[in-house]
């Protein structure tokens, strides 16, 4: 085998492996849900967000009590998760910060909302998972 041979070998070993990696990469596209603790150790409660990963972009929306809102500063990359959401409620407006990690069917990771007292911000743990087709219709 020439030289040259050997490396349009290696260029095309090379090429396929990394093709073979992004096809293993996860994706978020879906519906998700988990229970957001309450504050003050109040009862939980169920949220859901639906997340689309287009061209590298990720776009979604988180439901609230008044509706779904748009996720902004969003990221994906690595199966590593961040976006954040902004709500205002009466004349208070709250942004909480989420980060984690795609494993599968489920999300990994911590969000961060501003403290009701005015002090740091308070981080509580996220763990999503996957609506899976058939649950996504009820």
């Amino acid at each position: 085998m020439t030289m040259k041979s050997l490396r349009t070998l290696a260029t095309a070993v090379g090429a396929v492996c990394l093709l073979a990696v992004a096809a293993f990469a996860g994706d978020p596209t879906g519906t998700w849900t988990w229970t957001a603790p309450g504050r003050g150790g109040g009862p939980g409660r169920p949220t859901k967000m639906t997340l689309q990963l287009k061209d590298g972009a990720l776009t979604g929306s988180v439901a609230g009590r008044n509706g779904d809102t748009a996720i902004a500063d969003a990221s994906f990359k690595d199966d590593a998760i961040a976006f954040s959401v902004t709500r205002t409620m009466g004349d208070n407006t709250i942004t909480m910060k989420y980060v984690g990690k795609l494993d599968g069917d489920a999300i990994t990771g911590t969000f961060e909302r501003p403290n009701p007292d005015g002090g740091d911000p308070v981080k509580v743990d996220w763990k999503a998972a996957r609506v899976k087709d058939a649950d996504a219709a009820k």
